[in-house]
């Protein structure tokens, strides 16, 4: 009997869950046992009955007391009311309460004297508890912050809108998400809350983050509808958990999943309206904690547990619409139930329509839901949605026409813009005249303007958040949620008049709140928030400059964080639909062609972005008299661009002569910051070409332009001093370009972060200056770094991860291992010629990587037979005189020498080293190393005098170039067989 009075059993509503379970915690942490009972008044009939079999729990019985009795209806309340009053007093002494709502007492609530545990601090709390459960205060103390955290402290990241007080029900399927998770472990767990739209997927989640939030210390809401607004609300994130933003979107969120998987720290993670999960799963961690998606889409299965979100059970329809209205009795709440199938939208906007009418008899507009048609009530249906749905939405709006005009109108401007987020905020700040004017006024005036947002959400739930207005002791309304189904409905009976004119107000709204300058960190979240409305307003059919330029301008910050894909839908969209309007010759159609071929050539589609360059070169050609000269300059640079990519170096460097040239007479000037990036384009193809010498100085000359015009810590001046540090390495001077690639690789990471595409760049030629001079340690520690990073961010095969991989799968080799090597150089040796072509110098070049590889493995004849073929492969693709023609040649001679053609590879080796000479000078790397080959073959022919001579010769110009002391220096003078391997260029 003893250990039964030592037992305490705590009773609590599912929606008290942290609560009861810190409750539980502070009791067993005190020596005593305990049962969680989870009671649902829902479920049982209100007899004294079922609260006897309730109380016949041993020892002590203590009840969690929050506001969940607000969610019974009156007649369901009154009832278990009378239950409560009938066993009271047998059960007195056992029985005792604590408060968890700061709402009023009900009058059957008061004899139990429950005790507050609201707005304390957490030991005060935890006494008032061991005093309910009959437990003397212990003597010593108890490390709070050990089990539970206290429920009435949020977590620490925590970004969730507020709970809705009106939930009711779904008891099974929030403890069914709870149980998928709670099955999972430390291992971490996704579940899919899968239905059509309408059956309340959002409010279920929403119940389960609040009503489980003390089982995190990381949780995080993202509008997930919208791709742009889901990456830029999951990189929100990086702050919160310390993180800086990469510049580049894709990196920052990269960062956000990495420190998701590796944090201790139990986290919850909800993607709210997703759709296609391809479009989504780079949000999706891998770490210990929870993902809680809702969708309408069953392929989320290949993620996530789906759990099916039926409409509501009829008895949950009964309960919530008692709650919602009192109008309705039990009947009643029955019947319009039926008639609106039990979906939870339905139920809340006809129970708010009945409130909102209250001299309308309520069996009347239950028969006209059920029985009617939409056309008596203005709107002809439409086949989309079965016609009861129809009619309750045709009355709610025909109710807002005739009582509530100004919600109406500001009703039929909301639905221009997207149904996820509608930016109530831009309004607020709109311009006067960019408004029509009875809705100027109403924006102008907060308390109208709060009063007609709370009224639509009142009638059509739409889900408002709250925010500290302009005065800290007034709230206004900051945020606003409409539901699709909703939204859609109301576009669909808009007049074309009202949806014309709504629409413009809508895009003049978007054009004042662009800020005009993408290219700035600052303005990020401003354009993410932007391009979900560029649809729904008519922005992308616009024929107005302004609303164009805003469509351009958020083209350009999706290159410019990153989001290619997105870019390239978005430009793609603008050129198909402004071409119709404006021809090929446009401004506007000429810079979204521009940015499609970019974002083309930035997601490695490059025969596709040849043939939109060469396209809208041809337009404006055939209407050279009424082009701009910016447009033939800009074209011709993409152009180029892509042609570099494509491996046909002449042409691009022709075009990019051109356009330089036109640039420097027509924009003002060689060092105008258009005319620099173009020079700096040429620099690039004259590299490509093999011309490093003259690569280098146009480089070096851009840059100090660059440091004049933009100053020293410019993205793009970063970007001249990178390649002027390339070039100067592939010259042979390595020290050098260490020297310059270090001081700028950490400035790189002060100004746009450690895992920027260009940063990442600039840490690849740190890796490469650092092997070269022999520290291949940290090389191989900052390559393979870089290299993760890019599989991370990109995935294996873009084109800047099989760039890096190429350099690896070489350096890997040069360590010694040589498997790992071969591996990886021949798997990047077949995406190059999947991607590019066989015949493309990057292929080409990848598969004389991977001779060089099999020559050490012992593979002596299939190297030469793979060392031959790329050799006359690469002399086609790029020249007898092009550097990497030359080092083909070179490992040619390698593996001739290895099968013992010692002649032959003295004759090519002569030949080549010859031509190197000519071509690069005496005193390159690459003519060093051909003539100390060449010195060993010729050992071997017995031709020693010759021999000798040349090797001191190469030993004194490494010497004098490397120091003695470097690895080529020693190699040379161990008389080891030199070696190339091909390194691609960036593009």
């Amino acid at each position: 009997m003893a250990a039964e009075l030592g037992h305490v059993t705590v009773v609590f509503a599912g929606q008290s869950e942290s609560w009861a379970k810190w409750i539980d915690h502070q009791i067993r942490a005190a020596g005593r046992g305990t049962t969680l009972v989870r009671w649902n008044p829902l479920r049982r009939p209100p007899t004294a009955e079922a609260f006897t079999e309730l109380l016949g729990a041993p020892g002590r019985v203590l009840l969690v007391i929050d506001d969940w009795h607000e969610r019974l209806g009156s007649e369901r309340f009154e009832a278990w009311a009378a239950a409560l009053r009938r066993v009271l007093p047998v059960y007195q002494d056992r029985i005792a309460a604590v408060s968890i709502t700061a709402r009023p007492m009900p009058a059957a609530a008061i004899p139990l004297a429950p005790v507050e545990l609201r707005g304390l601090r957490p030991e005060v709390a935890r006494g008032r508890v061991l005093e309910c459960a009959g437990i003397a205060a212990p003597g010593t103390l108890i490390d709070l912050r050990r089990g539970p955290r206290f429920p009435d402290d949020p977590p620490d990241v925590w970004q969730v809108p507020r709970r809705n007080r009106r939930f009711i029900g779904r008891t099974e399927l929030l403890e069914k998400v709870y149980g998928a998770f709670s099955a999972a472990g430390t291992d971490g767990a996704a579940v899919a809350l899968l239905g059509p739209g309408g059956f309340g997927k959002t409010q279920l989640a929403l119940e389960y983050v609040h009503r489980f939030a003390g089982e995190y210390d990381i949780v995080w809401w993202v509008n997930a509808a919208q791709r742009v607004t889901a990456r830029q609300q999951f990189a929100d994130l990086a702050p919160a958990l310390d993180l800086r933003d990469a510049g580049d979107l894709a990196a920052t969120i990269t960062a956000v999943r990495r420190e998701l998987d590796r944090t201790f720290r139990p986290w919850l993670l909800v993607l709210d309206g997703a759709g296609d999960p391809d479009r989504l799963v780079d949000l999706l961690p891998e770490g210990r904690g929870h993902v809680l998606v809702t969708t309408h889409r069953s392929e989320w299965g290949a993620h996530a547990e789906n759990i099916a979100v039926p409409a509501f059970e009829r008895g949950e329809s009964v309960a919530f619409l008692e709650r919602r209205t009192e109008r309705l009795d039990d009947r009643q709440a029955a019947r319009l139930a039926e008639a609106v199938e039990d979906m939870p939208l339905l139920l809340d906007q006809t129970a708010a329509w009945l409130d909102i009418n209250p001299t309308v008899p309520v069996d009347d507009y239950i028969r006209d839901i059920r029985d009617g048609r939409p056309d008596r009530f203005g709107v002809m249906p439409s086949g989309h949605y079965p016609e009861s749905f129809e009619v309750a939405w045709a009355k709610l709006v025909n109710t807002l026409r005739e009582g509530s005009e100004s919600a109406w109108q500001l009703l039929n401007l909301l639905v221009c813009f997207s149904h996820d987020v509608v930016p109530i905020r831009l309004l607020q700040s709109a311009r006067h005249g960019d408004l029509p004017p009875e809705l100027a006024e109403l924006i102008a005036e907060p308390s109208s303007w709060n009063t007609a947002l709370r009224r639509l959400s009142e009638i059509t739930s739409m889900r408002i958040e709250y925010e500290p207005g302009p005065r800290l002791d007034t709230q206004t309304v900051g945020t606003l949620r409409m539901h699709r189904l909703f939204h859609r409905f109301v576009r669909s009976i808009q007049s074309p008049a009202d949806a014309a004119r709504y629409s413009a107000a809508a895009r003049k709204v978007l054009v004042s709140a662009d800020p005009r300058d993408s290219s700035s960190a600052g303005n990020w979240a401003r354009y993410a928030a932007l391009i979900p409305h560029l649809e729904p307003s008519g922005a992308l059919d616009s024929t107005d400059d302004d609303a164009r330029e805003l469509v351009l301008n958020c083209i350009e910050y999706l290159r410019m964080r990153g989001e290619y894909h997105d870019g390239w839908w978005l430009s793609r969209e603008a050129v198909e639909r402004w071409r119709v309007t404006s021809g090929d010759t446009d401004r506007s159609v000429l810079v979204a062609v521009h940015q499609l071929a970019n974002m083309l050539r930035r997601l490695g589609r490059y025969e596709e972005a040849e043939a939109v360059g060469r396209q809208i070169l041809g337009r404006l050609a055939r209407h050279a008299d009424s082009v701009r000269p910016i447009e033939v300059i800009r074209a011709k640079d993409g152009l180029g661009g892509t042609l570099m990519a494509l491996g046909r170096y002449d042409e691009a460097r022709a075009l990019f002569e051109e356009a330089a040239a036109t640039a420097a007479a027509e924009l003002g000037g060689e060092h105008v910051p258009r005319t620099l990036a173009i020079r700096s384009n040429l620099a690039v193809a004259l590299g490509l070409q093999g011309h490093y010498a003259e690569s280098l100085a146009l480089h070096r000359s851009v840059f100090e332009a660059r440091v004049e015009v933009l100053g020293g810590r410019d993205a793009l001046t970063l970007n001249s001093a990178l390649r002027t540090a390339w070039m100067l390495r592939l010259l042979g001077n390595y020290r050098e370009a260490l020297a310059i690639q270090g001081h700028n690789s950490r400035v790189h990471s002060q100004v746009l972060d450690r895992t920027h595409s260009q940063t990442l760049l600039a840490e690849h030629n740190l890796a490469l200056c650092a092997r070269r001079v022999g520290d291949l340690q940290f090389a191989h520690a900052m390559l393979r770094g870089v290299r993760e990073k890019l599989i991370r961010r990109r995935g294996p095969l873009h084109p800047e991860t099989l760039m890096v991989s190429c350099d690896y799968a070489m350096l890997l080799r040069e360590m010694g291992q040589t498997g790992e090597a071969r591996d990886l150089a021949e798997a990047t040796a077949t995406h190059y010629a999947a991607q590019l072509g066989d015949r493309h110098p990057y292929a080409i070049g990848a598969r004389d990587n991977v001779a060089t590889i099999l020559r050490d493995l012992g593979e002596h004849r299939a190297a030469l037979e793979l060392s031959r073929r790329t050799a006359r492969q690469m002399r086609k693709a790029v020249g007898r005189d092009h550097p990497w023609t030359l080092g083909c040649a070179k490992n040619e001679v390698a593996a001739l020498a290895a099968v013992g053609d010692v002649a032959a590879a003295a004759a090519v080796g002569r030949e080549t080293a010859e031509r190197s000479a000519r071509v690069l000078g005496d005193t390159h790397i690459l003519t060093i190393s051909l003539r100390a080959g060449l010195a060993l073959d010729l050992a071997e022919l017995g031709e020693r005098e010759e021999a000798e001579a040349l090797h001191e010769d190469t030993v004194t110009r490494l010497t004098a170039l490397l120091g003695a002391d470097h690895p080529h220096t020693r190699g040379i003078l161990q008389r080891h067989r030199p070696y190339w391997d091909f390194e691609p260029q960036p593009i």
